[in-house]
């Protein structure tokens, strides 16, 4: 193994280090419950926390803490040192299996959505064995859940691990009736790719909209920007090659598999790919990766920006979110195998891919839902707010064949029709084509979810993939459970496929997600083109997703109604907080330069008098009428910003904060960015869009 990669996993008390540090019924009993066929006791508990705590003190640990993901979006942690006061008043180091498995941060300063009041202040985190515990700086760090006094969630892990189960069930479900009874379980994989800006930390600090918010409020366009298509996957910068080698290292001693990294399409902008794991470790370990790349980024004098649209009139950031189904002796349920036509069980799978995605797309557009997000969807650069699947020629040639019973006889993908470099004999070749404006897209053996945005949590998206998913699976076992013979079982199989794709092609869409004929062909076709994330929380009002996740026991319906309630208040707090950062802004930098600007011409035409330059009185002009355009946006924002303030914090205020209040700010912004066009930098000294992505 090469020197880099020596210390892989060296901080994660995960496997290998509990084979090699617990008694052998022990680490059984870990494993036992990891699989869900057995409770730890206090014994084994105790057993487990003490080789842990052992380890953490190997790797300098002083400290230890549940770390959790409440409704915030980020991760929380209490940190508890491991010494105590010994019977001769020295300190021991002590760390117990109840100190393990179960916590009690504060609830009642978390978001609950009304499921806990300020004085009901109890709430518990519970050790999740299934994902690894890690070293961060001095601090053990145990990956929890964290749920109300009541025992109902407050955060976004444990409806995952819930939904996880119920997709586990459905699968083998489906599994086990098509001939393989050895599979005991099923787990959604995860792969995810995160984007994110990359800005010298001097302008960083300089952009107070930055700073408070993750994305300018204003700011003209650099005379250059991506219309060149030069900086995606182009040459790293050294700056930034030396940030990324250093976020690797981090990311692998925590045994997360970085693997790919390169410029996106946007100035400053960049990508970090890591490998498949299962979703609750994909999850987390996304979080790390956010927490490693905004911590690495400041070592490196520089700010790493995770907003969805940081920089307007250029590119967002998403996060992509690749997603298949795997059984647990390593079959890809999604991979369509040497012949596609007549593997049943995929095609199975896929339909019921296409069935979920059509019977519950307001949900899964709801599960890119996030303010960000609003400046990116639907923009030429991100999918369009409108969920469609793409599956590639083949796939759809073979499900449109299942209805017309003619199945293609043969692969005609696998076949090369060029040959791009002499001296080949073997060319890989991949089964279906990339399109990159397209939602969801098949792309081998997993569905490439592509509305994610990039400073949100992975497990939303993934408890709606799995709860749809669970849900149709269900449906389609109920149908085939009755039949004894797996030929009846099969034909059975194509007969629901066939109607799948009968009744939900409707979602099927191979061409242009960008294109205007596409918004009127959906139309057309009934989908929904839901372009608020406001909008798209009315999904859990839907009477069918409500009765989808309590049959699945994902979640309650009082459980929904405060994630409803919790997103609706964090889009009105959000943009809340952008109106009053841009007055703060326009009054103490905008206004003032503009003043002091227009002060500037205003004498030299006093001193030329008659004689004034044309250039001098025109700019005189300009910026006057500006001042005055600017002063009375200001106002007018003020007054619709207090008319909607007054409103209920609920679905009605957010819709008002949509039409209202961001076209007011949008107004405000067209009289800066007009006015930072022809300002003087002697007067202007907010950081420019010029200098903030091309410094580097």
């Amino acid at each position: 193994m090469e020197a880099p990669f020596e210390d892989f996993g060296s901080m994660v008390f995960g496997e290998k280090e509990m084979a090699e540090r617990l008694p052998r019924p022990v680490y059984l009993s870990w494993k036992k419950t990891v699989a869900n066929e057995y409770s730890l006791d206090r014994t084994t508990a105790d057993a487990i926390a003490h080789a842990m705590k052992r380890w953490a003190l190997e790797k300098g640990a002083t400290h230890y803490t549940h770390w959790f993901q409440p409704m915030t979006g980020n991760t929380a942690e209490k940190h508890d040192s491991f010494i105590d006061p010994g019977a001769d008043g020295q300190p021991i180091t002590h760390f117990s299996g109840k100190s393990l498995i179960k916590g009690e941060p504060d609830a009642s300063s978390f978001p609950s959505g009304g499921l806990r009041a300020t004085f009901e202040a109890r709430g518990y985190t519970y050790w999740d064995v299934t994902s690894p515990v890690f070293v961060r700086e001095n601090v053990l760090c145990i990956p929890t859940i964290f749920v109300s006094y009541n025992g109902e969630s407050l955060d976004k892990k444990d409806p995952l691990l819930r939904s996880i189960k119920s997709l586990s069930t459905a699968a083998t479900r489906i599994v086990n009736l098509f001939g393989d009874k050895d599979v005991k379980s099923c787990s959604p994989v995860v792969g995810l790719e995160q984007e994110y800006f990359l800005i010298d930390k001097k302008y960083y600090e300089n952009r107070r909209d930055l700073k408070l918010t993750g994305r300018t409020l204003f700011g003209s366009a650099a005379p250059k920007g991506q219309e060149l298509e030069d900086h995606y996957f182009g040459s790293i910068p050294p700056r930034v090659d030396a940030f990324m080698t250093e976020v690797d290292h981090e990311l692998w001693k925590l045994g997360i598999y970085a693997k790919t990294e390169h410029n996106e399409v946007a100035p400053g902008q960049f990508e970090l790919a890591s490998v498949y794991a299962n979703a609750n470790v994909a999850t987390d370990q996304n979080q790390l990766v956010m927490d490693v790349l905004r911590k690495t980024a400041e070592k490196h004098d520089l700010a790493c920006l995770l907003h969805e649209k940081p920089f307007d009139g250029v590119n967002g950031s998403g996060k992509h979110n690749n997603y298949s189904i795997m059984t647990d002796n390593g079959q890809d349920l999604f991979a369509p195998g040497e012949k596609p036509a007549e593997n049943v069980r995929f095609l199975v799978f896929v339909c019921a891919f296409i069935k979920a995605v059509d019977t519950y797309p307001e949900l899964l557009r709801m599960g890119a839902a996030c303010p960000g997000n609003d400046f990116r969807l639907g923009a030429s650069e991100a999918p369009p707010a409108i969920i469609s699947i793409y599956l590639g020629k083949y796939v759809e040639g073979i499900l449109n064949g299942l209805v017309s019973e003619k199945v293609p006889e043969k692969e005609e993908s696998a076949k090369v029709e060029f040959s791009p470099i002499s001296g080949l004999a073997y060319l890989p070749h991949d089964n279906t084509d990339r399109n990159r404006t397209s939602p969801v897209a098949f792309t081998g053996n997993k569905f490439e979810f592509r509305m994610l945005g990039s400073s949100m949590s992975a497990s939303l998206v993934n408890v709606i993939l799995d709860s749809i998913m669970a849900d149709t699976l269900n449906e389609i076992a109920a149908e085939l459970e009755g039949l004894k013979y797996l030929q009846d079982i099969r034909s059975k199989a194509m007969d629901i496929c066939r109607d799948i794709i009968k009744k939900h092609k409707r979602v099927l869409f191979s061409g242009d997600g960008y294109s205007e004929d596409w918004l009127k062909e959906a139309a057309r076709r009934g989908l929904p083109n839901i372009r608020s994330s406001v909008e798209s929380y009315e999904a859990f009002d839907d009477p069918k997703v409500i009765k989808m996740f309590t049959d699945l026991g994902v979640y309650s319906k009082v459980e929904l109604a405060a994630r409803r309630t919790i997103y609706i208040e964090q889009y009105i707090k959000t943009v809340g907080i952008e109106v009053k950062v841009l007055l703060k802004c326009v009054r103490e930098d905008i206004l003032p330069a503009m003043s002091a600007e227009l002060k500037f011409y205003a004498e030299v035409a006093a001193a030329a008098g008659d004689k004034a330059p044309k250039f001098v009185t025109s700019r005189i002009s300009q910026i006057s009428e500006l001042i005055d355009q600017l002063y009375g946006a200001c106002g007018e924002l003020e007054k619709i910003d207090g008319t909607v303030s007054k409103m209920p914090a609920d679905m009605a205020r957010g819709k008002a904060v949509y039409d209202k209040v961001c076209p007011a700010m949008m107004k405000i912004r067209s009289y800066i960015d007009t006015y930072e066009k022809i300002a003087s930098t002697e007067y202007y000294k907010v950081p420019s869009y010029e200098e903030m992505l091309f410094s580097l």
